[in-house]
């Protein structure tokens, strides 16, 4: 699971606190789409806590949490779609079969 925090003091705060009770924590630097400034990458706390506990610190430091982050396991594929193979005629059908 993932927390995102703008302040790097506010992901630290929460690394410290979780690593207080037990839990495994670190914080990367969160690159998104579109930024080009390095100061402007968000933080990004990896944590194995559990989700409710993640909650209350996001909610008290200003972020946010990834539950779709990076690190999830890969689940498998979703099943192939049955396409078309040709374009279907849905206003004249007669154009479609020659006599």
């Amino acid at each position: 699971m993932r927390a995102i925090f703008f302040d790097e003091d506010d992901a630290q705060a929460v690394v410290a606190r979780l690593r207080a009770d037990g839990f495994e924590a670190h914080v990367e630097r969160e690159r998104l789409a579109g930024e080009d400034d390095d100061e402007d990458h968000p933080w990004a706390v990896l944590s194995d806590a559990p989700a409710f506990m993640l909650e209350v610190l996001v909610d008290v430091h200003d972020g946010w949490l990834d539950e779709d982050g990076h690190d999830a396991p890969s689940s498998a594929p979703p099943p192939a779609l049955d396409l078309p193979t040709a374009p279907r005629r849905i206003k004249r059908p007669d154009l479609g079969s020659e006599s």
